[in-house]
């Protein structure tokens, strides 16, 4: 059954999230070499909140910035993109940053300076203080609760809080192995994911958040084989409480188990430019359209459109597209012009 739309309320944000933004630095080429950087807003949940942002949604973001000129960066771009930013300035830690390297025509790496950055403080408090204003959907991810214990808190508060009052949960796994193990993130993320509505994960995800158990309980219904491994998982996720288990597949497409079926879909041809952000672009069209009450066929194009734009143009979320474009991939035949 495809749920209600999600109804925009004046004044509202549909969607909140919270997390923390640093200044990526961004190099065409190996950083041993030197060279020029370019200088980015880089973040999953602000990735998020720009993608949905720009889709027409009204959109909070919240974190905590240090009293230097990376963070009023951050503020001011995320502003920009007209996304209610609910901060703290922390003067006694500076604002993480992030060097991504582009290593080879396939190969990019990140190196972290964010260890006892101004964004790992957030706590409780912040989260009350965006919670002020409402939300319809608050979207997490596993990258905020890797950052410190006081982070985790405030991300098992926030998750529980938004369910206890009846909010959508979108959580997105998203690990990242230079912030913690699989093992510690296991611990977290697996008690974590019972108040999600929306379990968000790549293929090499989902064991995190499930052990795996006797398949069944997802049914078929679409497209596209899901191996026994991940349709036990689901089976899984879906008997413990979460609605829609999301799996992202990167270039093979995505698919979603719920109770009453399966869907697939495939990857949006394009030119490959830069795979940075594409998990969160594909997570903002999905939760625009669930926003604008599309079914799961539906979101799931939305957000297989979105990743297509953002693997097809430079930066996490800067080539993420307005509603308007959206009929540029898949219309417009490639490499052409519009004129």
């Amino acid at each position: 059954m495809t749920p209600d739309p999600v109804l925009p309320v004046p004044g509202i944000p549909e969607l909140l999230t919270f997390g923390e933004s640093m200044v990526s630095l961004r190099s065409a080429g190996p950083l041993s070499a030197g060279g020029s950087l370019g200088m980015h807003v880089a973040g999953a949940e602000s990735n998020v909140a720009v993608g949905v942002a720009r889709l027409g949604h009204r959109v909070g973001w919240a974190g905590v910035v240090g009293a230097d000129p990376h963070g009023e960066f951050i503020l001011r771009q995320l502003r920009g993109e007209g996304i209610a930013v609910h901060h703290r300035e922390d003067a006694g830690r500076g604002t993480g940053v992030m060097f991504l390297e582009q290593r080879t025509a396939d190969v990019t790496r990140a190196f972290y300076y964010r260890a006892g950055s101004a964004g790992s403080t957030l706590d409780r408090d912040d989260v009350d203080r965006a919670f002020r204003n409402g939300a319809r959907v608050l979207h997490l991810t596993g990258i905020t609760a890797a950052l410190s214990q006081e982070a985790r808190r405030a991300v098992e508060y926030a998750a529980a809080r938004a369910a206890g009052e009846g909010l959508e949960v979108s959580l997105d796994v998203n690990y990242r192995s230079k912030l913690w193990s699989r093992e510690e993130a296991r611990a977290v993320l697996t008690p974590l994911a019972r108040h999600a509505s929306i379990l968000i994960a790549s293929d090499d995800e989902l064991s995190l958040v499930a052990a795996g158990g006797a398949a069944g309980g997802a049914g078929s219904a679409g497209a596209g084989p899901a191996d026994d491994a991940e349709t036990a998982m689901a089976a899984e996720l879906l008997d413990r409480g979460v609605r829609e288990v999301v799996v992202k597949r990167g270039a093979a497409g995505a698919g979603v188990h719920t109770a009453s079926g399966r869907w697939e879909t495939p990857a949006v041809p394009v030119t490959s430019i830069d795979t940075v952000g594409a998990g969160d672009a594909f997570t903002a069209g999905y939760l625009s359209a669930l926003l604008d009450g599309e079914d799961v066929a539906g979101r799931l194009q939305r957000g297989a459109l979105a990743g297509a734009f953002a693997v097809s143009t430079a930066g996490d979320w800067e080539g993420l597209p307005r509603r308007g474009e959206l009929a540029l991939l898949g219309a417009t035949p490639s490499g052409t012009t519009q004129r």
